[in-house]
């Protein structure tokens, strides 16, 4: 007997496999117990087995038939014929079950739209289609975006009368969301007989993507019950819109709900305490993970090892890191960057060189953490031999913040006039994150002619930045010209760009105190300007001389000095020193860079009070610790 072969021309009809009186006596050509029946990869091999099942007499219906719609769903027509006659004579369940499954696996695959090509067939061999067959499409189109088509899918629903399954009008729910059509998805939301808590995620879920947050919060207060993915949907909004308080106060009532967080949770806490610098808080969830088992998540791992260095704990983050039984890349490139925050260039280099070694290919963020860690330490030619790298070794355009960086290296080592060249040879078009690099290295070394060209081009690329007038004005004031200062002052007055307020915050035991310069409503206020002057006693007995050149302006002396000791992040070293005991470490977050005058007073306080202080700017970290700095007073 011939086995079955596949045709374009020709399908020849099943054999009947059902053993009969007349089947050979002799020796099996395959026997059954060696028959590898689940090793096929294409209609041809198919083939060819069938005809050992029909010469051994064994029943179709030991085929695997899910591997049989695997293999012939996107083949020629005529495989796929073949496979629905397979179907007809050995499945005993409709072959619609078969043809579901494997596009749910397509669906959820790399190729959703080869779904979408499996369902244009099973609609033109009129196959019957159910509500699992519609959700497996709704879910390739969502991936795709393909609105056309979900809306097509959704007809389809309301004309076979699928309109009162509540999983596959979810389905649609998301379909619609995901392809950005939240109007039309609200509509559908509010017309729903009936609702589960998975219909009240997806809006909420889509609505944090989009920014969408106070309708978002209605949302989620409005649902008669919620899961844990309700709260992480929530918090997550608010940790992508930027609001980590609301975030962490969530969370809050998410346990005092007796909810307990879930992975995904976690990873969306520990970013809002990174963002905030709620270091307690971050604590207490690495703790937790590690009671769930959750250090086996590597983004779970990645996640701690970026809060806990932007929170100032660059040896935990590390500890984190040498404890990770798999990285990835972006573990390497996290800590790498981490060691670059935190002034040591050199230990940033020597885990890049590690990281190469292991075998991982780095990537482009890699290379703005080692060209922040060369900026950062004045590593010129590493730098440059660095940014050559990318491309040349590994194939990775730069971006324009690997240009920004190298701007910034070369801006910071005094090369102002290369520096310039380089953005005016740049192959994309300069930034204002570039041109602000010029102009810190201009503020750097007091270069009034870069400046101003720095700021020709930052006041139409970001004209409502304040920072970059400040830092030209902190450049004439440096050097004496009072009168461009009020030119500047009067620029930005009549720009409408309003000078953003300094301020640092210092958290103990969970609670986050913030200091704006020049003002405070701190109930300690008052303690806190009394230690304050105690300890400049202290300061001026160790050579320590206000720079009153950080104020910016024309004002005598003695108003300057005023001005600088209501600095916020004074006042906040200080409540840490009154509010902690002798030998802790007190961590700083601050919305602006830290000025010269801080900076040395610092020092000395870290000398003084026998304490490690570190401060996070808008730029890098800042260790203190027995009268230096970390950043080596390079930054």
């Amino acid at each position: 007997m011939l086995s079955p072969t596949v045709s374009s021309r020709q399908l020849p009809p099943l054999q009947n496999t059902t053993p009969t009186q007349n089947t050979p006596k002799g020796p099996n050509p395959c026997p059954p117990s060696n028959l590898p029946i689940t090793h096929f990869s294409s209609p041809s091999q198919l083939q060819q087995l069938h005809s050992h099942l029909i010469k051994s007499g064994r029943p179709l219906s030991t085929l695997p038939l899910s591997s049989v719609a695997a293999v012939c769903a996107l083949s020629s027509p005529s495989a796929f014929s073949y496979a629905r006659q397979i179907f007809h004579r050995a499945a005993h369940q409709p072959e619609t079950v078969l043809w579901n499954s494997r596009l749910n696996s397509l669906a959820s695959s790399a190729s959703p739209a080869d779904a979408l090509a499996l369902f244009a067939r099973l609609r033109r061999s009129d196959i019957a289609l159910d509500t699992f067959t519609l959700s497996f499409v709704l879910k390739a189109c969502s991936k795709l975006s393909a609105l056309s088509l979900g809306r097509a899918v959704h007809g389809l629903v309301e004309k076979l009368g699928f309109h009162s399954d509540l999983f596959l009008l979810n389905t649609v729910l998301h379909m619609y969301a995901s392809c950005g059509e939240m109007d039309i998805a609200r509509l559908l939301f509010d017309k729903m007989p009936i609702r589960d808590v998975v219909t009240w995620n997806i809006m909420i879920t889509q609505y944090t993507k989009v920014g969408e947050m106070d309708i978002a919060r209605e949302l989620f207060d409005s649902m008669p019950e919620r899961s844990i993915r309700s709260w992480t949907a929530l918090i997550a909004g608010y940790v992508q819109c930027r609001n980590p308080r609301q975030a962490i106060h969530l969370f809050h009532e998410m346990e005092a709900a007796g909810m307990r967080p879930n992975e995904v949770t976690v990873v969306a806490v520990l970013a809002a305490c990174a963002d905030l610098g709620a270091l307690d808080l971050g604590r207490r969830v690495h703790e937790y993970s590690d009671q769930c088992g959750f250090q086996k998540n590597i983004q779970v791992c990645n996640t701690l090892i970026d809060m806990y260095i932007k929170c100032g704990c660059l040896a935990i983050a590390r500890r984190v890191f040498d404890g990770m039984e798999v990285r990835s890349v972006v573990s390497w490139s996290a800590m790498i960057g981490g060691h670059a925050m935190h002034g040591q260039g050199e230990e940033a280099l020597e885990l890049f060189s590690r990281m190469t070694r292991a075998g991982f290919q780095p990537n482009a963020v890699t290379f703005v953490g080692l060209l922040h860690a060369c900026s950062h330490m004045g590593l010129l030619e590493e730098g440059r031999q660095f940014f050559a790298s990318m491309s040349r070794d590994y194939g990775i355009t730069p971006e324009i913040k690997h240009y920004g960086c190298m701007v910034d290296l070369l801006s910071r080592a005094g090369l102002l006039e290369e520096a310039h060249e380089f953005i005016k040879n740049m192959p994309v078009e300069p930034n204002s994150v570039v041109w602000g690099a010029l102009l810190g290295g201009a503020r750097v070394h007091k270069s009034i002619k870069m400046g101003e060209e720095a700021i020709r081009h930052l006041s139409l690329l970001d004209p409502l930045n304040d920072g970059y007038y400040v830092v030209l004005s902190n450049i004439y004031a440096n050097a004496g010209h009072w009168e461009n200062v009020a030119r500047m002052r009067r620029l930005m007055r009549d720009r409408g760009v309003k000078k953003t307020p300094g301020w640092s915050t210092v958290a103990l035991d969970g609670v986050v105190h913030e200091f704006v310069a020049g003002e405070s409503d701190h109930p300690q206020v008052e303690e806190i300007y009394r230690r304050w002057e105690e300890l400049l006693e202290k300061l001026r007995q160790r050579g320590y001389i206000p720079d009153t050149s950080a104020v910016l302006h024309d004002m005598d002396e003695g108003e300057k000095e005023q001005v600088l000791y209501r600095h916020s992040e004074k006042l906040a070293v200080v409540f840490g020193l009154m509010s902690t005991p002798p030998g802790t470490s007190i961590r700083i977050m601050k919305n602006l860079r830290v000025c010269s005058d801080c900076h040395a007073a610092l020092k000395l306080i870290s000398e003084i009070a026998d304490r490690e202080i570190i401060v996070r700017d808008r730029n890098r970290f800042h260790c203190f610790k027995g009268g230096s700095c970390s950043c080596r007073d390079y930054w």
